[in-house]
């Protein structure tokens, strides 16, 4: 393949890590950071899996506007140009991000990032194609996977600790309630009406809460006492501002402690009263995240563990309903645990970061892409031939033996994983009352983003060896268990909640290496399928109905999950990967395919 002088001069070091560190990036921030960006608003969970999930169209459409991207200008400019939309798009975020309706003004700007990710996707491999020999192709290929894999761990492991660290040093020191579980105290009240309103102390703004300490009686309560002790609570911290300003609160203030009955046990429960010390200056609100630390996890919170205060009620309290199992019968303790944080500006610094490199990426990329001589838009006049052979490979692809069977199990292969890699963020971050295992985002982005990115890149590199060894029919089927067995890790964490986070890393790390090494047999699939004329444009194809197979499992994975719970959700995943198994006995794989000839 020609290139120009000014091609040829440039060196490959000068562009190629650039180029592919920048298209896995967006990516990264689209359908990894957005899951977390949005958990840490709070966003529920049916709604990020539901929109970040069709946030994949674009990827299942690239295909078809690819010829676009073929005829019109050169793949160099369109490079460029994308690195500007996405710039642009980022600085969109970053802007909408402290507006009202954040939710919907910043998915619009992330479905810009993802048609522009996805274009930059087309026109990068095309000028990787052109822009360098056969030979350098082969060659350089490693590097620019490493580079893409960067920028995954950059996405999802760097960025999100950054913004974890600085939600960690902006917010207010955190504060911690003892609860212990004893015989010893009654309680004769539940809600004090002295609570209800804090009074300002102290000269610095701090998180409040009252009493510091609890004792929770030991036993047994009324379901009659116990509904409508929660159904006041849950009004007061979704009317507190409205209920203040009223003198009346004698009939949310009082209710008695009843007596158990017989064959209707219900756990004891008390309450704490959580608001500031004291006006804040400056800020809009303030999110407090409360929910259990460590200590028994039979000592349980009920209520909502996302509490936003703002100027105007920081000295309304949140009521905090804590509620002991009713078959306890020996002391215990837990620590509840307040953290606050500057969310809004973390995320608006961490998008700023991205937004940054972009604008750089562009005015690098600029200045350093070489100038490829076969790099340029097809004639006008030869445009409607180009459409008829771009409909004719349609048709090629469609017409292949037993395609029906390939696109099917292209489609169900990861039909649980689909499901997983959506709720899997959610529930790492989610509260331990709403069944998570309450991660801080910095721990977050150190098991995903680090040790399991590198996990899946030496599952990945494993699965690439053996199947050069035996090929892919001889390994397909232990790659598919690899890649689905370790699911159960979900399984175990979701009941056992545990609170070790080496323990939580290694299980992650494992199920992520699985995942690496069965995902090869998927790729190789893939390729089969593409073998013949127009593998390129074929291969594409495949891609495209992989990325639908992630979108619609991903779309509705948040309901299921806030439907059913989190435990019997990663059960329903392991069942959801069965199909995909069933489906190898009936694929026709060349017992060659994948293994390395004895010539090279």
């Amino acid at each position: 393949m020609s290139q120009s002088k000014a091609s040829k001069r440039r060196s490959p070091w000068l562009w190629i890590p650039s180029l592919y560190f920048a298209e896995g990036l967006p990516y990264t921030v689209v359908m990894l950071i957005a899951v977390v960006f949005y958990k840490r608003m709070g966003i529920s969970n049916t709604e990020i899996a539901l929109y970040t999930s069709w946030l994949y169209l674009p990827w299942v459409l690239k295909p078809l506007w690819s010829p676009i991207v073929e005829i019109l200008r050169t793949k160099r400019f369109w490079i460029i140009t994308m690195q500007l939309l996405i710039g642009a798009g980022l600085g969109g975020v970053v802007l909408t991000i402290p507006m009202p309706g954040f939710f919907q003004l910043t998915l619009g700007f992330f479905w810009l990032l993802a048609f522009s990710s996805a274009t930059h996707d087309i026109a990068a491999d095309g000028f990787y194609m052109i822009g360098l020999s056969q030979h350098d192709q082969a060659w350089w290929v490693g590097i620019r996977s490493t580079f893409y894999r960067l920028a995954i761990i950059a996405g999802q492991g760097g960025l999100i600790i950054f913004a974890g660290m600085i939600e960690s040093n902006t917010g207010l020191a955190d504060l911690d309630l003892q609860v212990e579980a004893s015989p010893k105290h009654h309680i004769e009240h539940q809600i004090n009406p002295d609570l209800l309103r804090f009074e300002e102390w102290g000269d610095d703004l701090q998180l409040h809460i009252q009493p510091s300490a609890i004792e929770v009686e030991l036993g047994t309560q009324t379901v009659t006492s116990y509904d409508s002790l929660l159904t006041m609570v849950n009004y007061w911290n979704t009317h507190r501002l409205e209920l203040s300003d009223t003198s009346d609160l004698a009939n949310l203030a009082f209710v008695d402690y009843q007596a158990p009955e017989p064959g209707d046990p219900v756990g004891i429960t008390a309450l704490a009263y959580i608001g500031l010390s004291k006006r804040p200056e400056g800020r809009e609100e303030i999110v407090v995240s409360f929910g259990h630390e460590s200590g028994d996890k039979s000592i349980k919170l009920l209520t909502e563990t996302r509490l936003v205060f703002h100027p105007d009620d920081w000295n309304v309290p949140y009521l905090a309903l804590i509620q002991l199992h009713p078959y306890m019968k020996d002391a215990a303790s837990a620590t509840f645990r307040a953290r606050s944080g500057n969310i809004s500006l973390a995320w608006t610094l961490s998008f700023t970061l991205l937004a940054g490199m972009f604008v750089f990426f562009f005015i690098y990329h600029y200045f350093f892409l070489p100038k490829p001589a076969d790099d340029k838009g097809t004639d006008v006049e030869s445009a409607a031939v180009f459409f008829n052979d771009y409909f004719l490979t349609f048709k090629a692809y469609f017409t292949k033996e037993k395609i029906g069977l390939a696109i099917t199990f292209i489609l169900i292969y990861r039909f649980g994983e689909a499901q997983l890699v959506k709720v899997a963020p959610l529930f790492m971050l989610d509260s331990v009352e709403a069944g998570g295992l309450a991660l801080t985002t910095q721990q977050y982005g150190f098991i995903y983003g680090t040790l399991g990115a590198i996990m899946l890149t030496l599952g990945g590199i494993l699965g690439g060896l053996v199947a050069s060894r035996n090929g892919l029919k001889y390994w397909i089927l232990w790659m598919a268990l690899a890649m689905k067995l370790p699911d159960v890790v979900y399984v175990f964490l979701s009941y056992a909640q545990p609170e070790n986070f080496t323990m939580i890393a290694a299980m992650v790390g494992v199920e992520q290496f699985g995942y690496g090494f069965g995902f090869t047999a998927y790729m190789l699939y893939m390729i089969t399928v593409a073998e013949g004329d127009h593998k390129t444009a074929h291969y594409a194809i495949n891609t495209g109905f992989m990325a639908l197979g992630m979108m619609i499992p991903g779309m509705f994975s948040g309901w299921l999950q806030e439907t059913i719970g989190y435990q019997m959700f990663f059960i329903w995943v392991l069942v959801a990967t069965i199909p995909g198994l069933i489906m190898l006995r009936f694929l026709k794989i060349d017992p060659e395919f994948g293994k390395k000839s004895k010539e090279k």
